[in-house]
């Protein structure tokens, strides 16, 4: 028996020594070419024995054991988790994703560091390098997050819990790290043995075991251990655990035997001590067969095929195990050999051997060549085309290799040659039909080749059928690939060149433009910078992001374009700012309705006919500026006009005042406080200080006369004050005492001020602080009105309760309203608070409470109330129903006007609809009282009841309502218009005679049309109606004017001119009949294309501008003929590099040459023919400019053409392989497979080296007769 050379990991020096020595034989008179060859120790030199002992294996003496090795600090560890139990099995997020996340994290935590990698069978291999006990800390935290967890449960004694855990939980902590589990003991209170184990199928059994072994060291019953040799435990445990499990059953004895993965040759027996000599007995005597009877061969299956050998799981190795009696040994995974070994009695190691090799060759690794840029068209979309191959054989792995011109195929044998087949057509069929190339454009213009949002580089890639990679701007390459159809390549290689060509030429221009204007230049929806770009399709404008509140914008294209660009946007700013003016003006604000107009028809049409925008102050805000926005001298437009309205309504007048610049601030006081006081107490004027620092001494004053001049008296006196010398006090009263404290009508200030000659301010309601009073003037005056109010405040502190005696009829008046009198009151007199008795009880007994002033005043005008109640009186005024609408005014405004002034309450009837329709007329109620039944009249002549207007209070005031009343009834008048210009005084759907009602504030009638009427109506106030027959007297005039006008712009002139010129005298676009339209201000008429006469043009207009016009058109006319027109032979490859990209080319010829150039369409007779139309000389001139580009391009043309034909493939298939003879093969003498008289096998024997599944006749074999 032989045996061959044997593996040299240290794991596997128990192998060796099961081998039996080498057999040599003496060859037998070799020839001289037998002596050339080399013999089989030279060839294969064996590695240096061990000697054995009966104690196992001995090292050689050597004095380099002596010396101890010095370990590195740093240590690396590789792991290997199989694709079943790996967590995370998607391949398309191999190193991204949650799994990459992981390894950062267990980095981060540990301080180790991981590489990982993936094996061929898709199992995750995990390098970890570090601390020792970084490394540990790291496989743990790498089985519990990277690999799918088991679980498992081994019971053992309750008492043997705590050697588990250990001191302070040291050797629990140290049994998880090295076994990479986790494992849970139950509570000292919880009855429960069970120990719960979670991690990895290996980790389990290794942790189990050391549990078992702890247990077993602590269990009082007997321990026996056991060394047996490694290789001859897959004996002891036989197939599936089948053998070991019977001997337990057997003794009753537990048997722990390591598990493959743990390099420990001992095992643990524990029992009752008759069960365990049993069990060691039984384990001795299985020792001792196997050792006697076994033998070992040692065969070599390639590395990449020992995982077919192992099986899942190990199962085929447990399978071979349990068929022939033989163990497999196969060595560990980071071991480079390749040998396997056989263990077993002889006669069945032939038989096991077939199938080491069965399950070695049942899969086949296979590569087909394929250059690397085809793989991804190979793989197809989204994987499709490898998607059809390994549906048909699923068991074929198919890996592609970045880089490698290679494509690896793995599975079983048959399989993997279909799939190669076709993968080898698939290669073929696309290098046939495929090319790419490579070139070369700097990084900064890649994203201009790609445009936005993809849309250059997508335009090229369909339009040429390609495919062009351009690398991430990471990479920081400039090569771009371009892969597809051999001509759309070149094509598209052409055009990317000639793009970044025309880039490098390019230039980028920073436009400083202020932030705010950015929105604006662009638009609401981006249109207003969409026209810039269409005008300027070459510049691409890019503006900074918002968030940045950069001022940059960046422009980039053609430097001349750019600079066009530049000069348009910097118009379109400095417009921005012509018109970003603005002005404010103060308008007092029962005004501003008269300003806006009826549904805003008067500030709509300001702002249209001064092109400003205005902004009016909101309805419930105290402001009185309006904001007006333009251009300088709009705005000024715009502003005279607003306050020539608020002039006209009121009599207001303006003056200037001269006060020294530097006294502006000081007059102006601490946030106007100062000016304000002086601006409210003279009746609300507009007081207006230049802006500050401008020198200016000039202060505006503007309201009511008699107050301007006030104001402006105050304004000198303060003004005086200041320069003499100024004082300033302040004290506190609180807010409700204000009002008293000013007085009705500002009478109670004004008497300290004209007493001391100082100015107290009071808080608006804008200030935080309410209770603050300011008193400005000379120390002395500002002294004494402080004293003067500080007494009166103090005074005012001193709460008193007094009472009065007021009649129950009045108590309604007071409490009505929900007690708004009463509120006024309090507001008036300092916070007075007024009780009045219960409703139904008769007690006239009114309480007041509060200062002892407030209260004094606040009974004083209740008794004023009083008596103005007891002389209250009821009068009639007869006005026709028809005139209360108008009377009441928008929103009952004039009559509660009318309320206010004088102190009278006004009710209007009912409407005679109404009246009609009611039973019973209720009894009128005013104030509390009941007027009585009001009866309809006997007399016919008497007033309707709905005419009627009951007006109460006193008889004075009642007369002067009445007045007011009488002078607020319409009046009608009616003026001479002529019939035909009604129409245009009633304006498109009545615009023009609603604008004259609402700005002359009155009705218009224009009677109906039927009636060829020339009288218009005009009904309103008596104040309005001169202004009104004015105003349309005046719009009279305008349209007499507009009808003379018109008649004159009639005047019609007609030309003829041949219509071969019309689109000439039309231009581009209508360029240049608009140009004449415009210039003369007329209006041009082409003829139809059914009119009968096609050469009359129409001009209609004033007679001078249609002549005008005319003579216009006819020079045109007259250039016209006298160009020429000739026919010039340009080869048509040359067109399209003339006429440029989007016909840029040809305008600049015919611009540069005043000539049209007129190339052939597509299908014409003569495809070379171009016609060249303008005057002779500039004819003659651009022909020899096209000639010259003929002969410019035409030699690119032909130059591109010849490579075109060096380039393309040729059609001779490649040269013939080179010519090889048959090998012999490697031969070797004195092999130990050949005996004295024969010779070296023949290696093409099929009988000597048969092939796998090849029916062979049965040859003797030294291990004896095959048993399959």
């Amino acid at each position: 028996m032989s045996s061959v050379a044997v593996l040299t990991q240290e794991s596997f020096k128990e192998h060796r020594s099961g081998l039996l020595p080498e057999q040599k034989k003496a060859a037998g008179g070799p020839g001289a070419d037998e002596e050339e060859l080399p013999t089989y120790k030279d060839a294969f030199p064996p590695l240096p024995e061990k000697a054995a002992t009966t104690e196992g294996t001995q090292e050689p003496a050597n004095a380099w054991i002596k010396i101890r090795p010095l370990k590195s600090s740093v240590i690396t560890q590789v792991f290997h988790v199989p694709l079943e139990e790996r967590k995370y099995k998607d391949l398309n997020q191999f190193g991204e994703g949650d799994q990459a996340k992981v390894c950062v994290d267990i980095m981060q935590k540990t301080g180790a560091h991981l590489e990982l990698s993936l094996a061929k069978d898709q199992g995750l291999s995990i390098m970890v390098s570090g601390k020792l006990e970084a490394v540990m800390k790291a496989r743990k935290e790498i089985v519990s997050r990277l690999q799918t967890q088991a679980s498992a449960t081994v019971a053992i004694p309750k008492e043997h819990h705590r050697f588990v855990i250990g001191k302070n939980g040291e050797k629990l902590q140290e049994l998880e790290l090295k076994t990479a589990t986790k494992i849970q003991i139950p509570r000292p209170e919880d009855p429960s043995n069970q120990i719960k184990i979670s991690g990895t199928k290996e980790g389990l059994e290794k942790a189990k075991h050391e549990i078992l072994l702890i247990s077993a060291e602590q269990d009082k019953r007997a321990v026996e251990r056991v060394n047996i040799d490694k290789v001859f435990h897959p004996f002891i445990t036989g197939a599936y655990n089948k053998l070991v499990g019977e001997m337990m059953q057997e003794t009753g004895a537990r048997i722990n035997i390591p598990p493959p993965s743990v390099n420990k040759t001992e095992i643990v027996i524990t029992g009752e001590k008759e069960q365990v000599a049993l069990a060691v007995t039984l384990i001795k005597k299985v020792y001792e067969e196997k050792k006697k009877n076994t033998t070992t061969i040692a065969v070599e299956v390639k590395k990449s095929q020992h995982k077919y050998v192992v099986g899942p799981k190990g199962n085929t190795l447990q399978e071979i195990l349990d068929r022939t009696g033989v163990s497999v040994e196969i060595p560990p995974s980071d071991n480079g050999s390749e040998t396997v070994i056989l263990r077993g009695e002889p006669d069945r190691l032939g038989q096991a051997l077939t199938e080491v090799y069965a399950k070695a060759n049942s899969y086949t690794v296979s590569s087909v060549s394929a250059p690397s840029w085809l793989h991804r068209f190979i793989i197809g979309k989204k994987g499709q085309n490898l998607a059809k191959i390994t549906q048909q054989m699923p068991k074929v792995h198919i890996e592609f290799t970045e880089g490698e011109d290679r494509i690896t195929l793995e599975g079983p044998t048959k399989d993997v040659q279909m799939a190669q087949t076709q993968i080898e057509a698939i290669v073929t069929d696309l290098v046939s039909r495929m090319d790419y190339t490579e070139i070369t454009v700097d990084p900064k213009f890649h994203r201009h080749l790609i445009g936005k949002g993809g849309v250059n580089i997508n335009r090229i890639k369909e339009l040429h059928k390609v495919t062009v990679r351009i690398p991430p701007d990471n990479e920081k390459s400039n090569l771009i690939r371009i892969e597809g159809d051999p001509q759309g390549v070149q094509e598209a290689k052409k055009e990317l060149l000639e793009l970044a060509s025309r880039m490098e030429n390019e230039r980028t221009k920073d436009l400083i433009i202020e932030h705010r204007f950015h929105r604006a230049i662009i638009g609401q929806k981006g249109e207003k910078i969409k026209e810039v770009r269409d005008k300027f399709p070459e510049v691409i404008i890019n503006f900074p992001d918002p968030a940045q509140k950069s001022d940059i914008v960046q422009l980039r294209g053609p430097r001349t374009e750019v600079e066009k660009c530049s000069k348009f946007m910097q118009k379109i700013v400095a417009e921005m700012v012509e018109n970003s003016h603005s002005v404010s003006v103060p308008i007092f604000k029962q005004f501003h309705r008269n300003i806006i107009g009826k549904g805003g028809s008067n500030i709509k049409k300001i702002r249209e006919e001064t092109n400003t925008k205005i902004d009016l102050p909101a309805e419930n805000s105290n402001s009185e500026m309006i904001i007006i926005t333009g251009k300088k001298a709009n705005c000024e437009a715009a502003r005279s006009r607003i306050l020539a309205i608020q002039k006209e309504l009121a009599n207001i007048s303006e003056i200037d005042v001269s006060i020294p610049s530097k006294l502006h601030n000081s007059l102006i006081g601490s946030k106007g406080r100062l000016v304000r006081s002086v601006m409210e107490e003279c009746g609300g004027v507009h007081i207006h200080f230049p802006t500050e620092g401008s020198g200016i001494d000039k202060v505006t004053i503007r309201g009511p006369v008699e107050e301007v001049e006030k104001a402006k008296q105050q304004l000198l006196a303060l003004a005086e004050e200041k320069q003499t010398k100024s004082f300033t006090a302040e004290l506190h009263a609180k807010p409700e005492y204000h009002k008293f404290l000013i007085g009705k009508g500002g009478g109670n200030i004004r008497k300290v001020r004209d007493s001391t000659g100082a100015r107290i301010i009071f808080p608006t309601s804008e200030d935080k602080d309410q209770e603050l009073i300011t008193v400005v003037g000379t120390e002395e005056a500002v002294k004494t009105a402080q004293k003067e109010l500080e007494e009166l405040i103090k005074s005012l502190d001193n709460v008193v309760e007094d009472s009065m005696n007021i009649d129950p009829k009045h108590h309604r008046y007071f409490v009505s309203r929900r007690g708004q009198v009463l509120r006024d009151l309090a507001d008036e007199y300092g916070g007075v608070m007024v009780s009045f008795p219960r409703t139904g009880s008769q007690s006239d007994k009114v309480t007041l409470k509060g200062a002892k002033e407030c209260v004094e005043a606040a009974k004083k005008r209740m008794l004023e109330i009083i008596d103005d109640l007891d002389a209250q009186v009821t009068i009639e005024c007869v006005i026709p129903q028809k005139f209360h609408r108008s009377i009441m005014g928008p929103k009952g405004s004039r009559i509660q006007q009318i309320t206010r002034d004088h102190s009278v309450q006004i009710k209007f009837p009912d409407r005679e609809e109404q009246q009609a329709a009611a039973p019973a007329e209720a009894p009128v109620q005013e104030n509390g009282e009941t007027d009585g039944d009001v009866k309809e009249p006997a007399d016919p002549n008497a007033p309707k009841k709905c005419d009627v207007i009951l007006i109460s209070g006193r008889k004075e005031r009642c007369d002067a309502a009445v007045e007011a009343l009488k002078a607020l009834v319409p009046v009608t008048i009616e003026v001479d218009v002529p019939f035909e210009l009604h129409r245009y005084i009633i304006g498109q759907k009545g615009s023009g005679i609603r604008k004259m009602m609402d700005e002359f504030e009155v009705n218009i009638q224009v009677p109906a049309p039927e009636l060829q009427s020339d009288k218009i109506a005009i009904t309103g106030l008596a104040t309005h109606l001169d202004r009104a027959k004015e105003g349309l007297l005046e719009r009279v005039k305008e349209l007499q004017a507009e009808q003379e006008d018109r008649a004159l712009r009639s005047f019609k002139l007609t030309i003829t001119v041949d219509p071969k010129y019309h689109p000439k005298i039309i231009g581009r676009k209508g360029a240049i009949i608009t140009n004449i339209r415009t210039e003369h201000d007329v209006n041009i008429q082409f003829p139809e294309k059914n009119d009968e006469n096609q050469d009359q043009i129409t001009i209609t207009g004033y007679e001078q501008n249609a002549i005008a016009a005319r003579d216009s058109i006819q020079a045109i006319v007259d250039e016209l003929e006298e160009m020429i027109s000739e026919d010039i032979t340009l080869d048509s490859r040359v067109h399209a590099r003339i006429i440029g990209a989007r016909g840029k080319g040809i305008r600049k010829i015919m611009e540069e040459f005043k000539v049209d150039l007129r190339f052939p369409q597509s299908g014409a007779a003569d495809p070379n023919q171009v016609t060249v139309i303008g005057r002779p000389e500039l004819v003659d001139e651009a022909i020899d400019h096209l000639l010259n580009l003929e002969e410019e391009y035409l030699a690119d043309v032909v130059e591109n053409e010849a490579k075109a034909a060096y380039m393309r493939p040729s059609s001779s298939s490649a040269a013939a392989m080179d010519e090889r003879g048959p090998s012999k093969g490697f031969v070797v003498r004195e092999a130990p497979w050949a005996t004295g008289s024969e010779k070296a096998p023949d290696m093409s024997s099929s009988e000597d080296f048969p092939s796998f599944g090849a029916p062979v006749q049965a040859k003797a074999s030294p291990w004896g007769p095959k048993r399959f």
